[in-house]
């Protein structure tokens, strides 16, 4: 007799929402650019990647709003960082998945 399995589809959901956050060149390109740089303000991400200021602020902001990064102000400038922890759990996410 086969055991069902149970699916907690609120997790579910937002494993999913975190990997469609990560799903895009540039937001993988942030995430690679602050695991060399413990904090970097926007203008320094801009700048590194070539980039239009708003265009760095609508990938910061999805990959914010997911819980991937955190920000953290600092007089007038925005300091942005890794999630390290939430990154973790989708990377472990994606291994157990068995994809190579």
């Amino acid at each position: 007799m086969k055991t069902k399995t149970a699916i907690d589809i609120q997790k579910l959901e937002m494993a999913a929402s975190r990997l469609r956050a990560m799903a895009h060149p540039m937001r993988i390109a942030i995430v690679e650019l602050l695991t060399d740089n413990e904090k970097l303000t926007v203008t320094e991400i801009y700048v590194h990647l070539g980039i239009e200021q708003a265009s760095a602020s609508h990938h910061l902001n999805i990959l914010k709003n997911k819980g991937l990064l955190e920000s953290k102000r600092d007089g007038k400038m925005i300091l942005y960082s890794l999630r390290i922890q939430a990154l973790t759990k989708l990377i472990d996410c994606i291994n157990q998945c068995g994809l190579h």
